[in-house]
C-alpha cells in the first residue's frame, strides 16, 4: 500500500515583518508601542482584517528606522536592517490608540515559520514569503523537570501578588498550560536575562523537552531556587 504523499508546509506572501531586538515565542504575550509610520498603518490593517504579522529577530540594525551618516549620496540613506530567518506570528488581541500617532496593542505569539524570500519596501516597512512550521506536539512535563515547571508557577503567583491591579501587563497569560513541556520552556525563557541571539536559538529548536532541559540548565547556573 502506497504511503500517503506528505503535506507541503502551509506557506504565507507578503507576510508584513516586525524586527525587534527580543524574540516572541509561540504562546508569548507581548506588548508594543506603536508610533513609527511603517507599522501604524500596517498594524491598522492586520487589526481590522483580523490578520496576523511576523515578528522576527534582529541581527542587526535598530527597531526604530535611522539615518545611517556613512551611506553614499545616491544609496539607500538608513542603517542597515537584518533579521533572522526563522519568527512568529503575531495576533492582535488588544489594541488601544491613546493619542495620535500611537498604538499600543497586546500580541501573542502563534506558529514560528521560516522565511523564504523578503524585501523591504519604500517606506521601509519589510515584507515576506514564508512556510508555517508544524504546530509543536504537546509533550508532558519528566518528572525531574517538575521542580522547574513549579517554579515558574511560584514566579507567576508573585507577580500577580505584586501587580494585582494590572494583570494583563503580566508577562504569562492564560490560558496557562503547566503540563506542556514547550510551553513552560517558552514562557521561562522569555523571562531570562538572556541575549536575544540566545533566545532565539531556543525558539528554534524543534524538541521542546530539549528546550526545557537547556533552559533548566540555564537556571542552574543563573542560581535560580527550585
Amino acid at each position: 500500500m502506497k504511503e500517503p504523499p506528505e503535506a507541503a508546509p502551509l506557506a504565507l506572501s507578503q507576510l508584513p515583518l516586525f524586527p525587534l531586538q527580543t524574540v516572541l515565542f509561540p504562546g508569548g504575550w507581548m506588548p508594543l508601542r506603536i508610533f513609527e509610520v511603517r507599522y501604524l498603518d500596517m498594524i491598522s490593517r492586520c487589526h481590522k482584517a483580523g490578520a496576523p504579522f511576523g515578528v522576527v529577530c534582529l541581527s542587526e540594525g535598530s527597531e526604530v528606522r535611522r539615518i545611517d551618516p556613512k551611506a553614499p549620496p545616491h544609496g539607500d540613506a538608513f542603517e542597515r536592517e537584518v533579521f533572522y530567518p526563522v519568527g512568529t506570528l503575531a495576533r492582535i488581541e488588544q489594541l488601544e490608540r491613546p493619542q495620535p500617532g500611537l498604538l499600543v496593542i497586546h500580541c501573542r505569539g502563534l506558529q514560528r515559520f521560516h522565511v523564504t524570500a523578503s524585501h523591504q519596501l519604500p517606506h521601509g516597512l519589510w515584507v515576506s514569503d514564508v512556510q508555517l512550521d508544524d504546530t509543536e506536539p504537546v509533550i508532558p512535563v519528566p518528572e525531574h523537570l517538575v521542580p522547574t515547571r513549579d517554579a515558574l508557577q511560584r514566579l507567576l503567583h508573585n507577580l500577580q501578588e505584586r501587580e494585582p491591579d494590572d494583570m494583563n501587563e503580566l508577562p504569562l497569560q492564560p490560558p496557562y498550560q503547566w503540563d506542556d513541556s514547550g510551553w513552560v520552556a517558552n514562557r521561562w525563557a522569555e523571562l531570562l536575562p538572556a541575549p536575544a541571539e540566545l533566545k532565539h536559538r531556543l525558539m528554534t529548536l524543534d524538541n521542546p523537552m530539549l528546550r526545557l532541559e537547556l533552559i533548566s540548565d540555564l537556571l542552574d547556573k543563573l542560581g535560580v531556587e527550585r
